[in-house]
């Protein structure tokens, strides 16, 4: 799950839940006691749903389904494959647009750590939750991080095969997503 996705599994949450949830990524360690505490939560719900989905059958299915080169890094892809899906199916909705706008604002009014602070200001200017409804956008998006990973973009490798697996992870989608509403929603 990348921001959208976990946003929507936060969504029940205080505005400092969901924030932990959304910056959770650029949070390195298991000591959060400098964070207030509905931060750290939402911090460790993130960690909570990573560790659910990286174990999950539908997840271990597509992993071996990716191009062998690639399989150290086809988490990152499906990550944004399931953004891609949580806005594709959901655009025109009122509670998603008010979820966007919300994490938009969280993101702007609070300084994101290091490992972000970069990043978050681009998210929200160029309106990456939403974009990721396009598939363009988002094979766009996997590759463009795998330009800042050393060595040979192993993220843009796999973009020939989410363009050819698309209907697979669109079912692959449809059989977790539900699940994981159930199991971690707040």
């Amino acid at each position: 799950m990348n921001f959208l996705a976990h946003a929507w599994l936060a969504r029940g949450g205080n505005d400092g839940f969901l924030y932990g949830n959304l910056i959770a990524d650029g949070v390195k360690g298991s000591d959060l006691g400098n964070w207030p505490q509905d931060i750290a939560e939402g911090i460790r719900h993130h960690r909570r749903v990573d560790a659910v989905v990286d174990a999950h059958p539908v997840i271990l299915d597509a992993r071996a389904r990716a191009p062998r080169e690639g399989r150290r890094y086809v988490g990152i892809a499906l990550d944004l494959v399931w953004d891609h899906f949580v806005a594709r199916d959901r655009i025109e909705d009122s509670a998603n647009q008010a979820l966007i706008k919300r994490c938009y604002r969280l993101l702007d009014a609070r300084p994101a750590p290091a490992r972000l602070e970069r990043m978050m200001p681009v998210l929200v200017a160029q309106d990456w939750l939403n974009g990721y409804a396009d598939f363009g956008f988002t094979c766009s998006a996997v590759a463009g991080i795998g330009r800042r990973l050393s060595g040979p973009n192993r993220l843009a490798e796999l973009v020939p095969w989410l363009e050819a697996d698309y209907a697979t992870l669109e079912e692959d989608f449809i059989r977790l997503w539900p699940e994981l509403n159930r199991q971690l929603g707040v």
